[in-house]
């Protein structure tokens, strides 16, 4: 499958690289992961939960691995409706990323605070169900179909541009960030565009802008 293909050469990429940097950084001293760990949730997501039809739930964990460089993992779970040009569709499901953030400025006191860029691939397992669905017929006559609900998959890469903060003397940060995607591949249920991709968007483009605001805490 070429999404199974992308995720090879992702982890392929992300394992030569960090190897190369301990290489590197072997030459002058010894390298060893010292665990550490950042914990956050989005509050953003969850908060506008309350108002919309959009119901998210996600957190991250960051964990510097050398130098400037973080290996991320997030998780969550959507649960949205799509309702607007004849369509009628529900989406829910867990998703997935995983990547790599570089400190791209950061306080020599305390290397978490900062700006960061980065990568990450994504994924998400998720059900969806179309109630209605606008068919052209002939004559641009135009009618409605219904499709049962149905098991689908999508995966894309996200880039991240972010900064962070610490708040006061606390081990608590506050993160913020904005993630443009991609959607490289998804499953489709009679060849329909996915209106709804849990963690991604809600759109038929292959093309969405993320945002979240984060509360974190440090575990040191």
């Amino acid at each position: 499958m070429k999404a199974k293909r992308i995720f090879s050469c992702f982890f392929s990429l992300l394992i030569l690289s960090l190897m190369g940097q301990q290489k590197q950084d072997s030459v002058e001293t010894r390298w060893k992961y010292t665990p550490n760990f950042l914990v956050g949730i989005d509050i953003l997501g969850a908060g506008t939960s309350f108002f919309s039809d959009r119901k998210v739930f996600q957190g991250s964990v960051t964990s510097r691995v050398v130098e400037n460089w973080y290996a991320v993992l997030d998780a969550g779970f959507e649960k949205n409706r799509y309702d607007r040009n004849g369509y009628d569709a529900d989406a829910s499901g867990p998703f997935g990323k995983i990547g790599v953030l570089y400190m791209l400025a950061h306080d020599a006191e305390n290397p978490l605070n900062g700006f960061y860029g980065g990568g990450k691939l994504a994924a998400s397992f998720y059900q969806q169900e179309y109630r209605q669905v606008p068919i052209r017929g002939y004559g641009e006559t135009e009618f409605f179909q219904s499709f049962p609900e149905s098991r689908q998959s999508s995966y894309w890469l996200e880039a991240a541009v972010g900064g962070r903060v610490q708040l006061f003397e606390s081990p608590f940060y506050i993160d913020v960030s904005v993630q443009p995607r991609y959607l490289l591949f998804s499953t489709t249920q009679e060849e329909i565009k996915p209106m709804i991709v849990p963690g991604f968007g809600k759109s038929a483009s292959k093309f969405a802008v993320g945002f979240t605001w984060s509360l974190a805490y440090s575990f040191k």
